[in-house]
């Protein structure tokens, strides 16, 4: 694949000039040995965080990275031309959204704690605005009295009667008031437009700003309650108890006095027994009636017109990649033209124009990614950006679909990624690599952690065990009380059945995880032993009843929603519960007889660095090998190239050591 330079990379040029109607050309077959690239190209930030195309589609905003350096860069799409340049320095940036066609959002997030509030270390947001006339940046809520300039919840863009406008709620410093603002785009202050306090949970806003809907939540009692408007006032129209598994608004619904909610609802006829946890509803906001929507599969996120804002199509994750339902025709009809152009290779939809005749989408399957323009005035796509520029598809192992049964007769799927080059597996080193969450999943596509292990010898399981997203309630609430149980010998399992296929060599097998994967490879060596050679575990949990202590007093209720949540998955029956002592590696060390690897940020809010250092002690004590690296000013995300590639060398370098690839 051609590299392309920062200018021209944006510059939309013909570069594949591919037809609607055609398709893209097939790779060259890849060579049988594939020099491995350094581990700084896997480590490194993709060169291009974000993505969006202005409302005309005439030009692009984009996120770009230099090492730790962020810039927003805005392109006019016809001439190439920057329009806007801004450093943000080392900020870690989560969103990109246009505000008409002058301005675009920027939305940031900083790990801090504001001490005179009470408020403990956590990662907060804060929004910038980008004013293209000015060519300056201005802070969201900067200069508005009493409110702290930070985002509570997401960002929503309007177009009212003044034009476009941007609706945010802030934390009112000398009340409770979390209210919703309206943003002036010129300097950035908020004029209060609609009282909110902290038991308002949800809201959704009409095309022109106006409140259609919220919904309070009160934590103590688990009701979670629709509110309406009536005469005026927003009255209560629907009430639920849920402890932990609350409905939410997902915006507008396919007409303007409608809104969508995902609720468990049993008493409503056609509901979906293997809907994970919810059905997708239409509810209209005058008369209360509650209606089905006609997607045929549960969906992941449901995609709003860009202008009107009303629903037009949902996405849902498949083994294969993105799988996309619409109720447009038109948006419906564009995208099966892409479909056919790229010969049903996965794609994602980044962002479209608003008469969508423009479509970003992004590919990286047998790739390191793609972003790629679809004009459909011209009838052509053309590659705008690459993700990882030095990382050429020679350079992408294959990322297969597999399935084998669990122990207990339960199907598992995931991927297998081999070397580079390596079409066919026969006994080759593994590394597990287990996903977060755990109510998460695995996707088909590029993974920089599982390519850089590919790239040096290693076969990579990526296993969706039972409490993973994306296959159903049953496959979720199997996992519920399994923690180091079920959820850990699904992992087991596929090396079992890997080895059985003679795809791996069963005696070099090592586990590597992050988060709920950190407890996972901290728990192959102390729950399930005799399998993996070594563990790698990044931010894990190691102690689950300090972990679940904790959470009871970050919040102002110790029987709050986040510990009913990890006390379900985990099979806790109170707060305190001794009995997750037993599934808890950092008791268990005794047990261990192979290397341990720990890794964790010291700015983690999600799970704090004493869960490795508590496991780092107890291994010590045991006189177990454990070795403990600890990132300065890393979060729980890897959010930083440099710490990202510390970490990678040191993880590269310990499994060499203890599972050489050759």
């Amino acid at each position: 694949m051609r590299k392309f330079g920062l200018v021209e990379r944006l510059a939309l040029g013909a570069v594949l000039a591919l037809t609607l109607f055609g398709h893209i050309a097939e790779a060259e077959p890849a060579p049988a040995r594939v020099e491995a690239l350094p581990l700084e190209v896997y480590a490194a930030s993709p060169a291009v965080d974000l993505m969006a195309l202005s409302p005309s589609g005439k030009q692009v905003a984009r996120v770009a990275v230099a090492g730790e350096a962020r810039a927003i860069v805005v392109t006019h799409l016809d001439t190439g031309q920057k329009l806007f340049t801004a450093t943000l320095g080392d900020s870690k940036v989560r969103d990109l959204a246009w505000i008409g066609e002058g301005r675009v959002l920027v939305v940031a997030s900083e790990t801090r704690a504001i001490p005179m509030l009470g408020v403990p270390k956590m990662e907060l947001y804060f929004g910038v605005i980008a004013d293209l006339a000015t060519g300056k940046l201005v802070r969201v809520l900067d200069g508005t009295q009493d409110v702290l300039p930070v985002l509570y919840g997401s960002a929503s863009v309007r177009r009212t009667e003044a034009g476009e406008t941007l609706f945010v709620r802030g934390v009112t410093l000398t009340t409770d008031a979390i209210d919703l603002y309206r943003i002036d785009l010129r300097n950035g202050r908020g004029r209060a437009v609609q009282p909110m306090d902290r038991e308002t949970d949800d809201y959704v806003l009409d095309r022109a700003g106006g409140l259609l809907a919220r919904a309070r939540y009160v934590e103590h009692t688990g009701v979670w309650t629709m509110q309406l408007p009536r005469n005026g006032r927003f009255r209560d129209a629907w009430s639920v108890t849920e402890p932990i598994d609350t409905p939410h608004f997902l915006g507008m619904g396919r007409s303007p006095r409608t809104v969508v909610i995902e609720a468990d609802r049993p008493d409503l006829a056609g509901g979906d027994p293997e809907a994970e946890g919810a059905v997708l509803f239409e509810v209209d906001v005058d008369t209360g009636e509650w209606t089905r929507l006609p997607f045929e599969h549960d969906p992941d996120q449901l995609l709003h017109h860009p202008e009107t804002r009303l629903l037009i199509g949902a996405a849902r994750t498949e083994e294969d990649g993105e799988h996309y339902e619409f109720i447009d025709p038109t948006a419906a009809s564009r995208w099966r033209s892409i479909r056919r152009a790229l010969q049903d290779k996965p794609a994602r939809l980044v962002s479209w124009s608003d008469d969508l005749r423009q479509i970003l989408i992004f590919t990286d399957t047998e790739e390191s990614g793609l972003y790629q323009l679809v004009d459909f005035d011209r009838g052509v796509a053309d590659a705008v950006a690459e993700a990882y520029p030095d990382i050429t598809p020679e350079h992408v192992g294959v990322a297969r679909p597999i399935r084998y049964a669990a122990a207990d007769g339960l199907e598992i799927s995931g991927y297998l990624t081999l070397p580079p080059g390596v079409e066919t597996a026969e006994n080759l080193p593994l590394i597990v690599l287990a996903h977060g969450g755990p109510a998460s999943r695995d996707v088909v596509g590029f993974n920089w952690e599982a390519q850089a292990l590919a790239s040096r010898g290693y076969a990579v399981l990526q296993a969706n065990f039972r409490g993973s997203t994306g296959y159903g309630r049953t496959f979720l609430e199997a996992g519920y009380g399994q923690w180091g149980r079920k959820m850990q010998t699904d992992l087991s399992d596929g090396v079992r059945w890997l080895a059985g296929q003679g795809m791996v060599d069963p005696r070099r097998v090592c586990i590597v995880g992050a988060s709920y994967g950190g407890y996972a490879a901290m728990a192959g060596l102390t729950l399930d032993g005799g399998v993996y050679r070594c563990a790698v575990s990044y931010a894990g949990v190691s102690d689950l009843r300090r972990m679940v202590n904790r959470e009871a007093r970050q919040q102002e209720r110790r029987d709050n929603q986040t510990v009913r949540y990890w006390n379900r998955f985990m099979g806790a029956a109170r707060l305190n519960d001794r009995a997750l002592d037993a599934l808890s590696p950092a008791f268990l060390a005794e047990a261990v007889d192979k290397p341990l690897l720990l890794i964790h940020g010291r700015d983690d809010t999600v799970v704090p660095i004493e869960q490795s250092r508590v496991m780092a002690e107890a291994m010590r004590r045991s006189g177990k090998p454990v070795e403990l690296i600890e990132l300065a000013g890393e979060d729980h995300w890897m959010s930083r190239a440099d710490t990202r590639l510390r970490a990678l060398q040191e993880t590269v370098r310990f499994l060499e050591a203890n599972n050489p690839p050759r």
